[in-house]
């Protein structure tokens, strides 16, 4: 444990662990923040690029009630094995890496769980971004995974995404000068930049009987929101237990410094949906 975090650990109402895993042959590293008296405990799930452990948010979490556990990405940081990029293309969000990292977080699950000092506590994970593919997929793979919560977390294909992301070119200003419409026609038309084997989220989604909540940006420009939301009405038409909250004026990034309307939502969300009685 470094100074720092220990010295956190000191004045703070929670207990930090730094722990080593095994998830497909490599050994993973990271963190467990446990409160003294935790009402849930989650599985922090990253998005893309090269992410170390969330000890910030993990803190957040901790310091609310809920024992979080955030580990270094896959070939970063103190985790062995071998990261996949790059960013955008062929291998980042290629089936076969998305269902690597949903071991990964699988297996984080089973670590959690085999730390809690008690064990009648609900596992949940949180994520976000392209943790919105890869936590359907780990929750599928394990049952002791009760319940999820996705910031920013596409329930489109990987493919769609990918088109949706070179129609906005990364314009903070896309959504003044487009439709929902136009957005759509491009998803349905636009060729493929990329070969790979796509991801669908709503496969596992259907299949699974866990609760889960969306929060999404009005104004993100890395993921169609408003066809997220969709697809969401469907899953829940068909008995699903998920839920989703819009944020008009929020971007990609549903939590923005200073701010924390939707990280309590969340929270409240865990101990009024899943923790009540």
């Amino acid at each position: 444990m470094s100074s720092t975090l220990a010295l956190v650990a000191q004045e703070s109402n929670f207990t930090i662990k730094n722990i080593k895993f095994k998830s497909e042959g490599v050994s993973l590293s990271g963190t467990i923040f446990t409160p003294k008296k935790p009402y849930a405990a989650v599985i922090i799930v990253h998005g893309s690029g090269q992410e170390k452990r969330m000890t910030e948010f993990a803190m957040k979490l901790a310091n609310t009630g809920i024992t979080a556990f955030t580990y270094d990405k896959r070939g970063v940081g103190e985790s062995g094995g071998v990261y996949a990029g790059p960013e955008i293309g062929t291998n980042n969000i290629d089936s076969a890496n998305l269902n690597l990292l949903a071991i990964d977080a699988s297996a984080a699950a089973n670590t959690l769980l085999a730390n809690l000092p008690t064990k009648n506590l609900p596992i949940g994970m949180i994520g976000f971004s392209q943790a919105g593919w890869i936590i359907p997929l780990a929750a599928e793979k394990n049952s002791k995974v009760n319940f999820m919560v996705l910031f920013s977390g596409p329930v489109v294909t990987a493919r769609e995404q990918l088109r949706f992301q070179f129609f906005t070119q990364g314009n903070a200003n896309f959504w003044e000068t487009h439709s929902e419409s136009e957005m759509r026609s491009y998803i349905l038309t636009a060729p493929d930049k990329y070969q790979f084997v796509d991801t669908d989220p709503r496969t596992a989604l259907s299949k699974l009987s866990i609760k889960g909540l969306w929060i999404f940006g009005g104004k993100d420009i890395q993921i169609p929101t408003q066809l997220s939301i969709e697809n969401i009405c469907h899953l829940k038409d068909g008995g699903k237990s998920y839920e989703y909250h819009l944020f008009p004026a929020l971007g990609h990034n549903t939590t923005p410094a200073g701010k924390s309307e939707s990280f309590d939502m969340a929270v409240n969300w865990i101990k009024t949906r899943v923790c009540r009685k």
